[in-house]
């Protein structure tokens, strides 16, 4: 499959950066992200969603609504909590 081009690869940014996701639980290869919460950091230039799960390590996931569940942020609060990613200046996990 080819890499998306640069216009679509910027599309995808701005329609999926730093929304909250949930993984569509129909895929078994994805299976392990089930009925958790994610917030997108950005689409790389392969066009795949790199997802936060506020686990320490993000993922990288398909930027489409085949895989992606968009949610609103009132549905995400109190089941994503963002002091817990890696993107933090100084992360509360390793203090």
């Amino acid at each position: 499959m080819a890499n998306p081009s640069p216009d679509e690869i910027e599309r995808l940014k701005a329609e999926w950066t730093d929304r909250f996701v949930r993984i569509r639980g129909d895929r078994p290869e994805l299976q392990r992200f089930a009925g958790r919460v994610g917030r997108v950091i950005t689409v790389n230039f392969n066009g795949r969603a790199i997802i936060d799960f506020a686990d320490g390590a993000w993922y990288d996931v398909a930027a489409s609504e085949r895989f992606l569940e968009p949610i609103p942020a009132e549905e995400a609060k109190g089941k994503y909590d963002p002091t817990m990613n890696s993107a933090q200046p100084i992360p509360a996990r390793q203090s």
